[in-house]
């Protein structure tokens, strides 16, 4: 979700007031990447098939990703170039867009009939903005990090970093309940963007090229996605971490993408 970044203390944000600890606007990619253990026994392993590929902004760290009547909303992250926007799928053009402000790091997003939520990493506030104008009403607080959201039509999913999925109420935002996340038992940790298909939540896992298939109702790990390859070998120099699933479900579609990267991938689930 995050590569290992210095906490520093922030002034007044441009869209609310107060001083919040975020990180500066850099990167580095000193810390390894994560090695998930395999998938236990008798749960279903896939790997993919890449149906098409789209533009994508190669300076869009991306946090949130949903499709939604056609377009692809992404929520971005770092410090003064975190944003909310709007994107045509087909060319990757930015249509609508808000800035947050210098102090506030974004994460994942999730798009309701009338508004559209974004979180932020450690500052423990979230923002709700028009759907249609992206123009911000009003902010929110919770406890602890921010890192990826999604929604069923009846609950929002919130994931923190650990192995916990926190449900909200989309009309309050307030906690319901939590589930850990298990694969036989074990819990599956660095948790982050959320996209809910086919009555399933898919969460990308931290550091990895995997993604967790996951009940929403008792956090068992149902199948694992693997996606190592999808990127090519002389386009990973540049880029940062998968991140970002976003399903079309009037057509059935998958999109995943991920931070920094030049290319969006609608792709087939094939089962091994």
């Amino acid at each position: 979700m995050r590569n290992r970044i210095l906490l520093i203390a922030a002034g007044c944000a441009a869209i609310v007031m107060g001083s919040y600890r975020t990180a500066p606007a850099t990167e580095a990619r000193t810390r390894p990447q994560a090695k998930p253990k395999p998938a236990a026994a008798g749960v279903a392993e896939y790997g993919y098939k890449v149906v098409n590929k789209y533009p994508h902004d190669r300076t869009a760290f991306t946090q949130g990703l949903e499709y939604h009547e056609g377009f692809l909303y992404e929520g971005t992250g770092l410090n003064g170039r975190s944003t909310l926007r709007k994107v045509k799928l087909e060319t990757g053009e930015v249509l609508q867009q808000v800035r947050l402000g210098q102090s506030f790091f974004g994460e994942g997003i999730t798009v309701l009939p009338k508004e559209i939520v974004q979180l932020t990493w450690q500052s423990g506030m979230g923002f709700v903005y028009d759907r249609d104008t992206l123009k911000m009403s009003h902010s929110f607080t919770y406890p602890g990090e921010g890192w990826g959201l999604t929604n069923d039509g009846k609950r929002i999913f919130m994931s923190d970093g650990t192995a916990q999925i926190r449900k909200w109420d989309p009309a309050t935002l307030n906690e319901q309940q939590r589930i850990t996340v298990r694969d036989s038992g074990h819990e599956v940790a660095s948790l982050n963007e959320l996209e809910f298909v086919k009555g399933e939540i898919y969460a990308n896992v931290w550091q990895t090229d995997r993604i967790a298939r996951i009940s929403p109702e008792d956090g068992r790990v149902l199948g694992w996605i693997n996606l190592t390859g999808i990127l090519e070998e002389s386009e990973r120099a540049q880029a940062d971490v998968l991140n970002g699933i976003a399903y079309d479900a009037a057509k059935d579609r998958l999109f995943v993408t991920g931070k920094l990267w030049p290319t969006m991938f609608e792709i087939q689930l094939v089962k091994k």
